[in-house]
C-alpha cells in the first residue's frame, strides 16, 4: 500500500514542475548550449595540439582563440540562463507547496492541532519545504546538465576513438552501483535528521513561549541540558548523513582513477605505436576527464535528490491529511437572524473515551444559558461541538430546524462569534485585531464596538491608538485590556450565536468588572452559552446547566438549583461559604 502512495505523491511533485514546462524547456535549451560548449572545449584539444604546436598552422592560431572566445560566451549566457529560468521554477514551486500546505493545515479540525506539536507544522513548512527546493532547483538543474554533458563528451570520445572509448565507459556501470546502495541510506536517514529538526522546533517554540514560566522556576540549566541532549541528538544523525554521502565521492574517484590509468596506459601505447596521434589522446584524455566529473557529482546529486523525496513525503503526510470535518454536496445556508440551538440525545467521544453522553439541551433564540460543573466535565466540548470544531459522534444539533451537518461550515460559523478564557490577539495593530472576521467594516463601526466593550479609554491613550502594534499575542496589553479587545471583536461580528468560555475567570476584580459591562453590551440579544468557574458571574444567566462526567445532572434558575440541595449547591457552598 505504501509503495503506490509515495509515487502518487511524487507525481504530484513532478507535474507541480510539469507547470513551469515553458521555463524548463527553455532552461534546457540553455543547459544543451553549457554541454555544447564544454564538449567543442575538448574537442579542441586536438586542433590546438596537432595543427598549431606540432603542424605550426598560422591561419588556425587565429581561428581557434576566436573560437574559444564564443565558446565560453555561449557557455557563460547558458549558465546564466539556465541558473536564473531553475531558480525561478524552484521558487515557484515551493511558493506553491508551502501555500498548499498552509492552506490544507488551516482547513483541518481542531483534533489535528491537538495532535501536533506548532513547532513540528512550522518545520514542515519551512525546513522540509527548504530541502524540496534544493532538490528542485539545484538537483534536477544538475541532473539535467551533468546529464546533458555526458551525452556531448561521450559523442566526443567516440568520435576521436571509439575502441579506447569501448573500455573507458565499461567501468561506469560498475561506478553507479555505490549511487543507488548510498542513495537508499541517505534517504532513511535524512527522514530521521528531518523529523528531529521539527522536535528541536517544537521545543524552541514551547520555552520561548513559556519562557516567564522557565524563568519563575528557575528551570533555565533544566532547559539548556535538554536542548544540548537534542542537538546532540541531531548531531549523530547529521553525521550518519555525512558518512553516508561521502563515500559515494571517494568509490567513485577510486573508480574513475581505474579508468583514466587504463586510458594512459593504453592510449599512450597507441600513440607509442603510432596508431593515434598526441592531439587526438589529449583530446580524448580530455573528454574523459571532462567526463568523469558529471558522472561523479551525480553521486551527490542522488543524495540531494534522496534527501528531497524524504522531505517530500513529510510535506504530503500532512497534505493528503482528510479532515474529519466535511461538508455534503450541496449544503444548507443558514439564514443571518436570532437562532434557538437544540441537542438532541448527543454524545461525543474523543480518542475512543466518552466525553458526552445523552445530551439533550434545547436553547432559545435570546436565551442565555450558564454551564457550570467541575474541571474536565465537557463543558468547554460541548460548546466546541456547535461550530462543528468537532463533529458528534451520534445524535443531532440542530440551528432552528437545520442539523449543523447539513449547513455549510461558512454560514454556519458566521452565525456564531466566541470569546475564549486566553485572549486570542494577532501581532497587528488593535484596529485590525477588533476588525479580524469583517476587514471590510467601517472605522467607525470598530471605534463603536471599542466603546461597547469599554475599550475605547485605554485604546485613546496609546500613542497610535486603533494604529498602535500590539505585539505578539498582545504581549503589551494587560489581561484585561486583551479580553475586551476579544469582545469588541465579536461584537463587531455581530453573530446571532454567542460563545463566552471562562471569559472572566483569569482577571483581576477591577478588570473583571470592565470585562462584565462589557461581556453585558454583547449578550444583548443573543443566543449565548456560558461557561463559568467563578459563580458570581452567572446572575444574568436565563438558566444554569450542571455538567458532570459528560450529563446534563441539573438544571435551572440559581433558586431552583439551590433549592434542590444537589450539585450546584455543593458547588455554589466550595465557592462562598468556605472563604
Amino acid at each position: 500500500m505504501i509503495r503506490p502512495l509515495l509515487k502518487d505523491r511524487h507525481k504530484r511533485l513532478f507535474d507541480l514542475i510539469k507547470d513551469n514546462r515553458l521555463r524548463l524547456f527553455l532552461a534546457m535549451l540553455c543547459m544543451l548550449v553549457m554541454a555544447a560548449a564544454t564538449s567543442a572545449t575538448a574537442f579542441l584539444v586536438k586542433p590546438v595540439l596537432d595543427d598549431i604546436f606540432f603542424n605550426k598552422n598560422v591561419r588556425m592560431l587565429t581561428l581557434i582563440p576566436v573560437a574559444v572566445i564564443v565558446i565560453y560566451l555561449l557557455r557563460g549566457l547558458g549558465m546564466y540562463g539556465q541558473e536564473y529560468l531553475m531558480s525561478y521554477v524552484g521558487q515557484g514551486i515551493i511558493r506553491r507547496l508551502r501555500n498548499m500546505l498552509y492552506d490544507h493545515i488551516q482547513d483541518l479540525p481542531l483534533s489535528f492541532f491537538h495532535a501536533e506539536k506548532t513547532g513540528v507544522l512550522m518545520s514542515r513548512i519551512t525546513n522540509d519545504v527548504n530541502i524540496i527546493k534544493s532538490m528542485v532547483s539545484t538537483a534536477v538543474t544538475s541532473v539535467l546538465r551533468d546529464c546533458f554533458t555526458i551525452i556531448g563528451l561521450t559523442g566526443v570520445i567516440f568520435y576521436r576513438d571509439w575502441k579506447l572509448a569501448l573500455y573507458a565507459i565499461i567501468i561506469l556501470p560498475v561506478a553507479f552501483l555505490p549511487i543507488v546502495q548510498f542513495g537508499r541510506r541517505v534517504r532513511r536517514i535524512s527522514t530521521g535528521c528531518q523529523e528531529s529538526m521539527a522536535d528541536l522546533n517544537a521545543f524552541l517554540h514551547e520555552t520561548f513561549s513559556g519562557n516567564k514560566i522557565v524563568k519563575a522556576f528557575g528551570m533555565e540549566a533544566y532547559e539548556k541540558q535538554r536542548f544540548h541532549e537534542k542537538t546532540l541528538s541531531l548531531f549523530h544523525l547529521e553525521m550518519k548523513a555525512v558518512i553516508a554521502r561521502s563515500l559515494s565521492s571517494p568509490i567513485m574517484e577510486f573508480l574513475a582513477g581505474l579508468g583514466i590509468a587504463f586510458i594512459i596506459w593504453y592510449g599512450g601505447y597507441r600513440v607509442i605505436s603510432g596508431e593515434s596521434t598526441a592531439g587526438t589522446f589529449f583530446s580524448f584524455m580530455a573528454a574523459v576527464l571532462m567526463l568523469y566529473d558529471p558522472v561523479k557529482k551525480l553521486s551527490n546529486l542522488n543524495n540531494s535528490i534522496q534527501e528531497g523525496l524524504a522531505a517530500a513525503d513529510r510535506a504530503f503526510d500532512i497534505i493528503e491529511k482528510k479532515s474529519d470535518i466535511l461538508e455534503i454536496d450541496h449544503p444548507v445556508e443558514i439564514p443571518f437572524r436570532p437562532h434557538a440551538v437544540s441537542f438532541e440525545n448527543v454524545g461525543f467521544c474523543y480518542d475512543e473515551t466518552l466525553v458526552l453522553k445523552h445530551i439533550n439541551l434545547t436553547v432559545n433564540a435570546g436565551e442565555i444559558l450558564a454551564l457550570v460543573g467541575m474541571s474536565g466535565g465537557g463543558k468547554t466540548t460541548l460548546v466546541n461541538l456547535i461550530p462543528r470544531f468537532y463533529d458528534i459522534t451520534h445524535g443531532v444539533i440542530r440551528v432552528d430546524e437545520t442539523d449543523i451537518r447539513k449547513a455549510s461550515l461558512k454560514s454556519l460559523r458566521e452565525q456564531i462569534a466566541i470569546v475564549t478564557q486566553e485572549p486570542i490577539l494577532f501581532n497587528d495593530t488593535i484596529g485590525n485585531n477588533i476588525a479580524y472576521g469583517c476587514p471590510s467594516a467601517p472605522f467607525q463601526d470598530i471605534v463603536d464596538a471599542a466603546k461597547a466593550a469599554f475599550a475605547y479609554d485605554f485604546i485613546e491613550r496609546l500613542p497610535r491608538q486603533f494604529d498602535t502594534s500590539i505585539g505578539e499575542l498582545g504581549s503589551r496589553l494587560s489581561g484585561g485590556e486583551k479580553q475586551r479587545l476579544c469582545i469588541a471583536r465579536a461584537l463587531l461580528k455581530n453573530a446571532p450565536i454567542l460563545i463566552l468560555d471562562e471569559a472572566t475567570s483569569s482577571l483581576d476584580s477591577e478588570s473583571e468588572m470592565l470585562v462584565q459591562k462589557a461581556l453585558e453590551n454583547l449578550m444583548k440579544g443573543r443566543t449565548t452559552f456560558v461557561i463559568a468557574h467563578r459563580l458570581s458571574t452567572i446572575g444574568y444567566a436565563s438558566r444554569i446547566i450542571v455538567i458532570v462526567n459528560g450529563e446534563i445532572i441539573e438544571q435551572g434558575s440559581h433558586e431552583d438549583l439551590m433549592a434542590r440541595q444537589g450539585e450546584y449547591h455543593k458547588l455554589y457552598e466550595m465557592q462562598f461559604v468556605n472563604r
